[in-house]
C-alpha cells in the first residue's frame, strides 16, 4: 500500500502506478535522499520534536540502508513510487515505529527540491572537474605550438595568420568562462529548501538553518511557495551546460574540418576514430561528430525545463516530476562528452607543415602589406587598395606576395624596397602582434600562464 493511501478506498489502477513512477530515475539520488533524511533527524532530535532514542535508531537505520544499496546487497524496488518511498518504507521495515517518525514536519515537495539540489550541487563539481582538465590540456597543447603558423579565419576564408597555440587558448577562454557559470549556478542553488513543507510550512519548531549547516548549504528558501515550486536552479545548470556544449560543439567542427583531406592540419589517433564498412580508406572523426549531435539533445533539455515551468500556478504541480529525466540527461550528456574529448585532443597529432602551407597559400599577410605602407606615410585606404591590386596580381600570375618580384611592387608603389619581404614574412606577422591577448609567442606564452593561475585559483575556491 502506498504510504499516501490513507485518503483512498482502493488502490491505483496498476498503469496509473506505472505512470506516476520516478524511481527507474530519481533512484540515482538515494545518497542525497539519506543524506538530507539524516540531517532532517538529527534537527528533529535537537529541536525536541523526536526522541534521541528514535534519531539514533532512524540514522544508524539510513546508514545501514546506504550501506546495502551501494554494496548491492539491496536492490531499488521497481514498484515503489520514488526514491523517497523506497527509503521510507525500507527504513520502516527496518526499525519499526521509528521509522514513521522521519517524516514529521516534512512534505515530499520539500524533500524532493531538497534532494535534486544536493544531487546537482555534487554533479556541478564534477563537471567543473572535467572542465578544468579540457583546458588544462588545451594549455598542454598550446605550449607545444606557440610557434605553429596556420592561417586564422573569418568566414571560413583564410584571413590572417595566427599560431595553432593562440587559436586553443581562444578555447581555453571558452572552458574558463563555463567555470564561471558552474560556479554561479552552485551558488544560486545552493539554498537549502527543506521546512517548505507542502507549501506552507509547518507548525512544528524547526530550526531550518541548523539543517541547513548539517547540509552545507549557505542559506534557507525565504519563502515557503517558492521553496517547493522553484526550479530555476535547474534551468539555470542546464543553460550552463547547454552553452559547454555548445563550446564543445564548435571545437568538434574544427576538428572535424581539421581532420579532412581538404585541410589535413591534424590526425585523430586510431583510438579516438572510425572506420567504414564499406570504404578502407575512411578514417571518421565519429567522436566530434556526435559531440556536436548531442549537442542539439542538450539543447532539447533546457527547452523541456522552460517550456515545463512557463505555465505553472504556485506550488508544486506533478508537472515538475519531468525535471529530473532534462537535467540528469543534460548531465550524463556533458560528462560523457567531456570525458571523450580529453583523451582524444590529447592524442591527437598536429601537421604542423600543412598548417604553415595553408597560411603561406591564403595571401594572409596581406594586412601587413598594407601596413607597411602605412608605415611609410600612406593612408591607410590607399594602402589598402594598392595591396588589394597586388592581391588580384598574384592569383593572376599564380604567386604569392612572397614570391612577387619587387619591381612589380614599385610598379604599383615606389614606397616598397626590399624590407618589404621581412615585413610581410608570416612569423614576422604573428610576432609583430604583441597587444595584450594577440598570437605572437610570447603573447601566447601569457595566455596560457594566467588561465593556469586562474584554474588554479577557481580549484581553491
Amino acid at each position: 500500500m502506498k504510504l499516501w493511501a490513507g485518503r483512498f478506498a482502493k488502490e491505483a489502477d496498476q498503469r496509473v502506478n506505472d505512470f506516476n513512477s520516478s524511481i527507474s530515475f530519481d533512484a540515482r539520488m538515494y545518497k542525497q535522499d539519506i543524506q538530507g533524511s539524516m540531517a532532517h533527524a538529527t534537527m528533529l532530535r535537537e529541536t525536541g520534536i523526536i526522541t534521541h532514542e528514535d534519531a539514533r535508531e532512524i540514522v544508524k537505520g539510513l546508514k545501514g540502508i546506504l550501506a546495502d544499496l551501494e554494496s548491492g546487497a539491496l536492490a531499488f524496488d521497481p514498484d515503489a513510487e520514488d526514491i523517497h518511498m523506497f527509503v521510507e518504507a525500507e527504513l520502516t521495515a527496518r526499525i519499526g515505529d521509528a521509522g514513521k517518525r522521519l517524516h514529521t514536519a516534512r512534505s515530499r515537495n520539500d524533500q524532493v527540491a531538497l534532494d535534486i539540489r544536493l544531487y546537482l550541487r555534487d554533479q556541478i563539481d564534477e563537471i567543473a572537474a572535467l572542465v578544468k582538465q579540457f583546458a588544462a590540456t588545451l594549455c598542454d597543447l598550446a605550449e607545444q605550438h606557440v610557434d605553429t603558423v596556420m592561417p586564422g579565419y573569418t568566414h571560413l576564408q583564410r584571413a590572417q595568420p595566427i599560431t595553432f597555440g593562440h587559436h586553443l587558448m581562444a578555447y581555453g577562454q571558452m572552458m574558463l568562462r563555463d567555470l564561471d557559470r558552474l560556479q554561479a549556478a552552485k551558488q544560486r542553488m545552493n539554498v537549502m529548501p527543506l521546512g517548505s513543507g507542502a507549501l506552507a510550512g509547518t507548525t512544528y519548531p524547526l530550526d531550518r538553518r541548523l539543517t541547513a549547516r548539517l547540509l552545507g548549504f549557505d542559506s534557507v528558501s525565504q519563502n515557503s511557495l517558492d521553496g517547493v515550486s522553484d526550479r530555476d536552479f535547474c534551468i539555470d545548470l542546464a543553460a550552463a551546460i547547454s552553452t559547454i556544449m555548445m563550446h564543445l560543439s564548435r571545437f568538434s567542427e574544427e576538428v572535424i574540418l581539421w581532420c579532412s583531406w581538404e585541410f589535413k592540419f591534424i590526425e585523430l589517433d586510431d583510438a579516438f576514430a572510425t572506420g567504414s564498412s564499406i570504404m578502407p580508406q575512411k578514417k571518421n572523426p565519429d567522436i566530434t561528430e556526435l559531440i556536436r549531435g548531442k549537442t542539439g539533445r542538450v539543447y532539447g533539455d533546457l527547452m523541456t525545463l522552460l517550456t515545463m515551468m512557463k505555465g505553472l500556478p504556485l506550488a508544486y504541480n506533478k508537472d515538475m516530476q519531468e525535471d529530473k529525466e532534462a537535467i540528469f540527461d543534460a548531465v550524463d550528456t556533458v560528462k560523457l562528452c567531456l570525458t571523450t574529448v580529453i583523451p582524444m585532443t590529447q592524442t591527437m597529432r598536429v601537421l604542423k607543415e600543412n598548417m604553415r602551407l595553408a597560411a603561406a597559400k591564403g595571401f594572409i599577410n596581406a594586412t601587413d602589406c598594407a601596413d607597411y605602407l602605412v608605415k611609410r606615410g600612406l593612408p591607410f585606404r590607399d594602402a589598402y587598395k594598392i595591396t588589394g591590386q597586388l592581391v588580384a596580381l598574384c592569383m593572376e600570375k599564380s604567386t604569392t606576395l612572397e614570391e612577387l618580384p619587387l619591381s612589380q611592387y614599385r610598379q604599383l608603389c615606389g614606397l616598397f624596397d626590399e624590407d618589404v619581404y621581412a615585413a610581410i614574412r608570416l612569423e614576422t606577422c604573428v610576432n609583430g602582434r604583441m597587444v595584450e591577448g594577440g598570437p605572437a609567442p610570447a603573447m601566447v606564452e601569457k595566455q596560457i600562464s594566467e588561465l593556469r593561475e586562474k584554474l588554479a585559483a577557481y580549484s581553491q575556491s
